[in-house]
């Protein structure tokens, strides 16, 4: 009995354990948010904050829409694609002769020309017309035009063949480099001119009713060795035939 009370005074001292943390503050009770666009959550928020959200969904519908534009383009290209199978127009120089060419002896600078040319131009598509509203014709010397001419407009149907002359004839201010001079004497001895021709063109081209825009490609043909006369030259050479480079610009 008397240690009992002996002990007392040590069970009613101070704790000196280890110290016991404070409880955990409570936790914030989530706000309930709508799925979707941020504009639906924004009200009862300050306006900043609404206009920033509605800015955004704002944005994500038009990346969407354009997106969805995209797609239906593709699609349409692609099943037009597939219903009409288009094929590159060929095109070709088919004859080809010169009654002259020959710089001025005066200054060396003015070249006279006479240049005939046939071309071929076939479509092999079998739903694809082609417009042509402009064509130009232009004849290259030594990467240097010494002339040029327009061809009337025209139709092409589907597959078909279309046969187009064009004649240059006249003379101009023609400036030729050392390389140039020496090729035109070497042409003159042989009297077969190396002559590059290209063609300007602005097309449409026609899906049954339907008419595309138009589209301005480039047609060259490049390194046509054209005798000077008739087709057969003194020496026997005879114009070849040549299919033209067909590319857009």
């Amino acid at each position: 009995m008397g240690d009992r009370q002996q002990q007392q005074p040590y069970l009613n001292g101070g704790y000196y354990g280890p110290s016991i943390p404070p409880p955990p503050p409570p936790k914030p009770k989530r706000r309930y948010k709508a799925p979707g666009c941020c504009c639906l959550s924004c009200i009862g928020s300050c306006l900043g904050s609404c206009l920033r959200c509605c800015g955004c969904c704002i944005l994500s519908l038009i990346w969407n829409i354009l997106i969805a534009v995209a797609v239906i383009l593709g699609i349409t290209a692609l099943i037009l694609w597939l219903i009409f199978r288009p094929n590159a127009v060929k095109f070709y120089v088919a004859d080809a002769s010169l009654n002259r060419f020959s710089l001025d002896s005066s200054n060396g600078t003015n070249l006279h020309y006479d240049l005939d040319l046939n071309f071929t131009i076939r479509n092999p598509n079998q739903r694809l017309g082609v417009y042509y509203d402009v064509v130009q014709v232009s004849g290259y010397y030594g990467d240097q035009r010494f002339g040029s001419v327009d061809i009337a407009p025209f139709y092409q149907g589907h597959k078909n063949t279309t046969v187009v002359a064009a004649k240059m004839e006249g003379q101009n201010l023609v400036v030729l480099g050392d390389g140039a001079r020496a090729d035109l004497k070497e042409d003159d001895v042989a009297g077969v001119y190396r002559i590059d021709v290209r063609l300007v063109m602005s097309v449409r081209f026609k899906f049954w009713v339907i008419k595309s825009w138009k589209v301005k490609p480039k047609i060259r043909c490049d390194d046509l060795k054209i005798p000077l006369g008739s087709s057969n030259s003194t020496s026997g050479f005879k114009f070849q035939s040549m299919q033209c480079n067909f590319v857009f610009r």
